[in-house]
């Protein structure tokens, strides 16, 4: 097969919303398009720094006598996904980033973030991406948990943002997330 520019792409977060999040038995989505379960929750913009995945594996090499390598074992695969939301003022960002039983919410619209110590929740995760020429991409994480959280900085002239590190967790097949690309290209 030739090269191919056609197949170069960038990633945008879809108009609608990118990042959502939803709990545990939520019905998962099996392709790039249909719409979502009802629970999932749009968590709003992500700075322009956008979304990256770290899927790194590491690898060990078996070696026999004399010092040939016969054998490449996996040892470890570290499925993350960074981002910075920047609705820094949302209720639901807020419990995606400290927990759901976290952050209440009274009835005059204060909210109440207790920061504790406590294992991190898992949720569904989903990112919604448009390619080249308008083609849906959507990234399923069946289970995943925010397991790291960078420094908040508060001045004048960047957005609060809430820089999360979501690891995802295999489910019952070993997939940590699936990815499905759309084949024809439409308006979203």
């Amino acid at each position: 097969m030739a090269n191919n520019s056609l197949n170069v792409s960038t990633g945008k977060p879809n108009i609608s919303g990118a990042v959502y999040v939803a709990p545990k038995g939520t019905t998962l989505p099996t392709d790039a398009t249909t719409a979502l379960d009802a629970a999932f929750v749009c968590l709003g913009f992500v700075s322009e720094d956008g979304l990256s995945n770290n899927n790194e594996m590491t690898v060990s090499a078996i070696k026999a006598w004399g010092g040939q390598i016969v054998l490449r074992s996996l040892t470890e695969l570290n499925d993350e996904f960074a981002l910075s939301l920047i609705e820094s003022e949302s209720e639901d960002v807020l419990k995606a980033v400290y927990g759901e039983d976290n952050v209440t919410v009274d009835a005059s619209g204060n909210i109440t973030v207790d920061v504790v110590a406590e294992n991190p929740e898992e949720s569904i995760w989903v990112f919604e991406l448009v390619l080249r020429g308008g083609r849906a991409k959507r990234i399923v994480v069946p289970s995943g948990a925010v397991t790291s959280r960078d420094q908040i900085t508060y001045n004048d002239s960047d957005a609060i943002a809430y820089g999360i590190t979501v690891s995802a967790y295999p489910d019952s097949s070993g997939s940590t997330h699936t990815e499905y690309i759309e084949g024809a290209s439409v308006s979203i």
